[in-house]
C-alpha cells in the first residue's frame, strides 16, 4: 500500500493527508489561485477543508505571510466559496 504525502493546515496546523486539504498556489508571475489538482506550478500552502481554518488564516493572515504577497478579497471570498461548496 502505498502512503500518502502528509501536509500541514495553516489554519490549524494538523497534518493530514494531501488529497483531504485544499492547496492555494503562487505562480512565477505572483499571482494567487486554487490549485484542485495539486500538481500547478509554483509555491503551495495548504488549508483544510472547513471555515473554522480559513477564518484563522484571514485574520493572522499566514497566506500573505507565506506567499509575501498582498492577498486580495476575492482569493478570500473564492476560497469561501470552495469551502462552503462541499
Amino acid at each position: 500500500m502505498k502512503r500518502q504525502p502528509q501536509r500541514t493546515c495553516m489554519g490549524c496546523n494538523e497534518k493530514k493527508d494531501k488529497k483531504e486539504l485544499i492547496r492555494i498556489v503562487k505562480n512565477n508571475k505572483n499571482q494567487i489561485s486554487i490549485d484542485r489538482t495539486g500538481k500547478a506550478d509554483g509555491r503551495g500552502a495548504y488549508i483544510c477543508d472547513d471555515i473554522k481554518c480559513l477564518e484563522k488564516v484571514i485574520k493572522s493572515k499566514r497566506l500573505e505571510k507565506v506567499f509575501d504577497y498582498k492577498i486580495s478579497d476575492e482569493i478570500y471570498e473564492n476560497l469561501r466559496g470552495v469551502i462552503l461548496d462541499k
